[in-house]
C-alpha cells in the first residue's frame, strides 16, 4: 500500500531545503570574499616582490654583481647577469670545466669544492671570465641546504673589481707622487732661505715649512701675528695681509723684524687662499730672508761713502811714500826701485781686504803676504805664528807697511842679509787689565852684528810714526848688537769682532 506525503511533511522538506541552499549560498559568498582578499594579497604581494626584485636587479646592475647557483657537479642551475638575461643563460647547463679557461680553472673549482665539503663560505679575488672579458672579481661562495639541512650546491656572486684595484692602483700611484715631491719641495726649503706658511682669515698659523723667528713650527702653528711677530714691526705686516683679505689680489713688501733672536730683513710675498668653492679661507705666504743682501747693500753703500775718503788716505799715503822715497833714494833708477817695492807692499795689503769684501784682513794672511817671498823656501829664515786676529782695514794698511820696511831693512842689513840669519814674528793677546790688545813681536838673530842708525831714513819713519798714529798704538823698536826687534802693541779698537 503506497503513502503519499501530507501536505506538511512536504513542507518541512521544503523549508529544510532552502536552509540548507540559504547556508550554502552563505558559504559560497563567503569562500568567494576570501577568495578576493587572497587575490588582493597576492597581487599585493607579487608588486612588492617586483618591486624588490627590480631595485635588487637595479643593485646588481650598479655594483656590477653577477649571482649564479650551481650543484655539487658544479653545474650552472641559474645565471644572473648585470648585462641582460642572455649573458646568464648561456651558462646554464654548463660546468666550470666548460666555462673557466685553464688558467684560473683549478683555482676557482678547488675553493668551490671546499665549500661543498665544509659548508663554510668562502671568498677569494680571482681572474674570472665574465661576458665583457677576463676581470679581476671578488669570488663570495655560500653553500644552498637541500631540506634535509645537507649541503645540495652553491650560491656564488661575483663582483668586478678591476675598475676598483687599478683606481687603487692609481691612488698609491699619486700618493707616492705626491710624497716624493713633498720630500723635494720640504729639501728645497731646508736648504733655502724661504719659509712658506698658510694662515687662516683671522690671521692664525694652520701650516709653516720650517722653523721662524727664533721659534719651532710646533710653536708657531696655532698662533695668532700678534702672538709671533715682533711689537715694532707687527702692524705693518698685518696691514699687509689684511690687504690680501679684503682685496683678494696678492700683495709685496720688503719687512723688517727686528726682534726674536736677532734683526732680519724679509721679502714677504701674500696671496688670498681659497677653497674648492672659490671663497677665500685664509692666506698663502712665502718669506724670502734678504738680510745677507740687505746687509750687503749696507755695506756696499759704506763703501762707497768711504771710497773718496779712502782714495783721498791712500793718495796721501802714495805722495808721503814718494816724497821720502825720492829724499833718500840717490838716483832715480834707486828710486823706481824702492817706490815700486813700497807701492807692492800696499797693493798685497788691499789684495786682501779686497777678499774679505774691505771687512778686515787676517793677521797671519798679512804676514804671510809681506814676507811671502821669504816663506816659500826649502828651509824659510822666517817663522810667524799667534792667535786668529782680523784687523780693521785701515790697521791693515799700516801694518803691512811696516812690515814690508822691517823686511826690507833685514834684507839689507839685518838677519835676511845673511844665509845664516833668522827672522820670528810672533804675537799674543794680551790680558784685560793690559787693554785686551795684541803684542806683536818681530826678533832678529844669528844675522850679523847690527849698529845704531845715525839717522833716522823712511823705513824707521814708517815703522815708529805713521804705524803708531794709523793704529793708535805703541811702538818700541830697537837696533840691539844681537839684531833688531820691533814691539807694537796693537789696541783692542783695530779689531774686526764677531766674525
Amino acid at each position: 500500500m503506497s503513502v503519499n506525503p501530507s501536505h506538511d511533511q512536504w513542507r518541512e522538506t521544503n523549508e529544510r531545503l532552502s536552509r540548507e541552499v540559504a547556508a550554502h549560498e552563505a558559504t559560497l559568498r563567503e569562500l568567494q570574499a576570501v577568495r578576493r582578499e587572497l587575490e588582493l594579497r597576492v597581487a599585493e604581494r607579487t608588486k612588492e616582490l617586483s618591486a624588490v626584485k627590480a631595485r635588487f636587479e637595479t643593485a646588481l646592475r650598479g655594483a656590477k654583481v653577477h649571482v649564479f647557483t650551481q650543484d655539487r657537479n658544479l653545474r650552472y642551475t641559474w645565471a644572473y647577469s648585470p648585462d641582460g638575461d642572455a649573458s646568464g643563460s648561456d651558462l646554464l647547463g654548463k660546468t666550470d670545466e666548460e666555462v673557466l679557461p685553464a688558467s684560473e680553472r683549478d683555482t676557482i673549482i678547488s675553493l668551490k669544492r671546499k665549500v661543498l665539503q665544509t659548508g663554510e663560505p668562502a671568498h677569494s679575488e680571482v681572474l674570472y671570465l665574465l661576458p665583457e672579458g677576463r676581470r679581476l672579481t671578488a669570488l663570495y661562495v655560500d653553500p644552498s641546504y637541500a631540506p634535509d639541512g645537507s649541503v645540495d650546491g652553491l650560491i656564488c656572486a661575483a663582483i668586478d673589481i678591476s675598475r676598483t684595484r687599478s683606481l687603487e692602483s692609481e691612488q698609491r700611484r699619486l700618493a707616492e707622487e705626491l710624497a716624493a715631491a713633498l720630500q723635494r719641495y720640504d729639501t728645497a726649503l731646508r736648504g733655502s732661505n724661504v719659509t712658506v706658511f698658510t694662515q687662516d682669515d683671522k690671521l692664525r698659523y694652520t701650516s709653516i715649512s720650517n722653523q721662524f723667528l727664533g721659534r719651532a713650527v710646533d710653536d708657531i702653528v696655532g698662533r695668532t701675528d700678534e702672538e709671533i711677530l715682533p711689537a715694532a714691526n707687527r702692524e705693518a705686516v698685518i696691514a699687509l695681509k689684511r690687504e690680501a683679505l679684503e682685496t683678494g689680489r696678492p700683495a709685496s713688501s720688503e719687512v723688517h723684524m727686528s726682534g726674536g733672536v736677532a734683526d732680519h730683513w724679509f721679502d714677504l710675498h701674500v696671496e688670498p687662499l681659497r677653497d674648492l668653492k672659490g671663497e677665500m679661507v685664509g692666506l698663502t705666504c712665502a718669506a724670502v730672508d734678504i738680510t745677507e743682501r740687505k746687509d750687503g747693500e749696507a755695506h756696499l753703500r759704506l763703501l762707497m761713502r768711504e771710497l773718496t775718503h779712502r782714495s783721498k788716505n791712500l793718495l796721501a799715503v802714495i805722495q808721503a811714500m814718494a816724497r821720502q822715497t825720492a829724499r833718500h833714494a840717490g838716483s832715480t833708477t834707486s828710486f823706481l826701485e824702492r817706490f815700486s817695492a813700497r807701492l807692492q807692499a800696499l797693493a798685497a795689503s788691499h789684495d786682501l781686504l779686497v777678499q774679505e769684501s774691505w771687512h778686515g784682513a787676517s793677521l797671519h794672511e798679512l804676514v804671510r803676504s809681506q814676507l811671502g817671498p821669504y816663506l816659500d823656501r826649502d828651509s824659510p829664515p822666517v817663522t810667524y805664528g799667534g792667535p786668529s786676529i782680523l784687523l780693521k782695514p785701515e790697521a791693515a794698511q799700516a801694518l803691512g807697511l811696516g812690515l814690508h820696511e822691517l823686511a826690507t831693512n833685514a834684507a839689507k842689513y839685518g838677519a835676511l842679509s845673511t844665509q845664516s840669519g833668522k827672522v820670528d814674528i810672533t804675537w799674543r793677546r794680551l790680558p784685560p787689565d793690559a787693554g785686551s790688545g795684541i803684542e806683536i813681536l818681530w826678533s832678529e838673530h844669528a844675522g850679523p852684528a847690527v849698529a845704531k842708525p845715525q839717522r833716522r831714513g823712511f823705513g824707521s819713519t814708517v815703522i815708529e810714526r805713521h804705524v803708531a798714529s794709523s793704529l793708535d798704538a805703541e811702538v818700541e823698536l830697537k837696533f840691539e848688537p844681537v839684531g833688531v826687534t820691533c814691539r807694537i802693541t796693537v789696541p783692542v779698537t783695530q779689531f774686526v769682532v764677531d766674525r
